[in-house]
Order: C-alpha cells, then structure tokens, then sequence
C-alpha cells in the first residue's frame, strides 16, 4: 500500500509584510520549529479524516470558549478539502490524467494558531506535495504558490497573499518581488519573481510568539485590502514603501550589515504601526523586545514577531522579558541542519 507522508514549516516575514498581496516586496524564511504534516494513503474510498486540531467534543463550555479562541472556528479540514479540489481543476485544465485509485488524507500540525506563522497555509502545502506524488503530477515550483493561494481565495475566501506560499514551497530564505511590471502568468496563474537566498547571510534572529494572542489573518487583511482598493494615499504609499524597505534589507543581507538590517526591521513595523489600528497585547510585545535590545517587527499578521538581537546576553533578557507577558522565544531553524 502506498503511503505517503509530507511537511510543510512555519514561516516568519523578515521585511516588507503585508505588501505581498499589493504588488510589494518581502523577504521571508522558514521556521523548522515547527511544521504541518499530511499522511496520504491508498483506501477503497476518498477520505478526509478528522484530526486532533479539529475538535467538536469538549470538557465545558470554558473550553469550547477557549478553544475558539486560540484556533478559530474552522479547523484544517475545509483545507484538505479544498486543496484536492483545486488540485484536481489544475489537472485537468492543464491536461493531466489522473489515475482512478482513492486515498484516505489527514493532517497533523504543531504550528500554532493565529499567530502569523501561516499555519493554514502549511497544511495546504503539505497536502499539494502528497497530492502530486500520489498521482505522479509535477506540477513547476514556481506555480505551486499560486495554486496554493487560490485555494485559499478562490474556494474559502481567505484575503491573503504569496509570501507565505513562496517560502513554504520553496523553503529556506527567499525574496519575492511581487511588482505589476514582474508578475506574469504560468499554467493560468500569476506568479511574481522568487529569489532563494544564503540563510547563512543571515545574523542571529529570534521569533517570539503568544498562545494567548490570536487574530484571523482574514480579520486584519480585510480592512487593509479594502483601503488599498479605495485608493487611501497613506495605504498605497506605504505598500510602495514596503517594497522600498525589501530591497534594502537584502542589500543589508549580502553585505553582512547586521546594524542596517535591524534598523529596517524596526522601520517595517513602525510603518505598519501608522497605517493599522493594533492590538495593544502586540504592540506590547513588540515594545518589550526593543527594551531588552533587539529589534523587531511582526512575523506575520500578528502575534509572533522576528528580530535580530546583539549577543546572547540580549537573547536571555528577550526570553525572560517576553516570558512575563506569555510569550515563548526561540532561535528559528531555517535550514534541516546548522552548526
């Protein structure tokens, strides 16, 4: 029997979030830390099975409360599902023969929730790369992110961009441009430009999260899109900026200036600071990173933030700081094996 097990890893934006989805920039990297998981396997019948992250039973009432909380309504169902279904649109447009065996599908997930470290986005990847070994479809790299959008704004409605499903597939480092100008069509899909990048260019960094603080990437890029669409001048031309900002952080990034990083870094969520009203709780984490000497900005939409920090002294200070306030602070691993 055929069995087939693929990841997908967390990911944290380094610059340029959330220009992605508005014809910006970014640059963005994997967090090995932590990783989705979809297990695919020959069956008499196409199933989708129901994980232990996708819960309907419950001690208490406090419970449900808090689990919805913490994870959302939805759970990673409706992105299995959704995922075969555009997989199986893609082939045949494209005119791939898909064989007539079934499978059984499920999926596991470590990556906490609602924190900007794209986690929903994962388990698409995860399920896309067993879907295309099971059925012996290659589908090009550079298409794979887009597929993967589409199956969260074409069939769920889920406002969001490529960044976090160019680094997912690609893995790694990578730096995306996004411009009109660059973006092209491939297999029916737009697709910007990708650039993997030396992680070990890379300095010492630091991604901090909460379990208690979760926002829908939906609920925070819905407003945004609309003012963008609209035309607002502070919203467009901080997009523009955003992409300005990439593009010298990978200039920082190939000239080893770790000094010049850290200040884009910051400079990246200050500018996202003037065009969005934040949460406090973030805001504060933010805030405490800075007073213990590192730089910071959000890793995503919100609720797990990335920074570089001076020496180890500055790495215990952050752990114990943003400790205080619930958060849990680790050194990312971008690549499978470091020194």
């Amino acid at each position: 029997m055929q069995l087939i097990r693929k990841k997908a890893f967390a990911r944290a934006g380094l610059m340029g979030n959330p220009s992605d989805g508005y014809h910006g920039k970014t640059l963005s990297l994997v967090v090995r830390d932590f990783s989705a998981e979809v297990t695919l396997y020959e069956w008499d019948r196409v199933e989708v099975v129901f994980s232990r992250n996708d819960q309907t039973r419950f001690d208490s009432i406090d419970a449900l409360v808090r689990d919805v909380r913490l994870h959302g309504y939805y759970g990673g169902i409706r992105l299995v599902k959704a995922t075969i279904k555009k997989f199986v649109e893609f082939c045949r447009r494209e005119g791939h023969l898909l064989h007539g065996r079934n499978f059984s599908a499920r999926y596991e997930s470590d990556i906490p929730r609602q924190v900007g470290l794209a986690g929903s986005s994962a388990i698409i990847v995860a399920t896309l790369r067993c879907l295309m070994e099971f059925y012996g479809v290659e589908i090009p790299l550079p298409v794979q992110p887009s597929l993967v959008l589409s199956v969260e704004t074409d069939e769920l409605g889920i406002a969001a961009g490529l960044q976090d499903r160019v680094v997912q597939t690609y893995e790694g480092l990578v730096y995306m441009d996004f411009a009109r100008e660059v973006v092209h069509e491939r297999c029916g899909l737009q697709c910007g430009v990708y650039e993997p990048m030396d992680p070990g260019l890379l300095p010492p960094l630091y991604v901090a999260y909460s379990t208690e603080l979760s926002e829908p990437t939906e609920v925070i890029h819905n407003n945004l899109r609309t003012r963008f669409q609209q035309g607002e001048k502070a919203v467009v031309e901080a997009m523009q900026r955003f992409g300005e900002l990439t593009v010298e952080a990978r200039e920082a990034i190939l000239a080893r200036d770790e000094k010049r990083l850290g200040e884009l870094i910051d400079a990246n969520f200050d500018l996202r600071r003037s065009i969005c009203r934040l949460p406090e709780g973030q805001i504060k984490m933010i805030e405490t990173a800075r007073r213990a000497g590192a730089t910071a900005k959000f890793a995503g939409s919100g609720g797990a933030i990335i920074g570089t920090y001076g020496d180890e002294a500055t790495l215990e200070r952050l752990k114990t700081d943003l400790g205080q306030i619930g958060c849990r602070v680790i050194r990312p691993r971008i690549v499978e094996t470091e020194p």
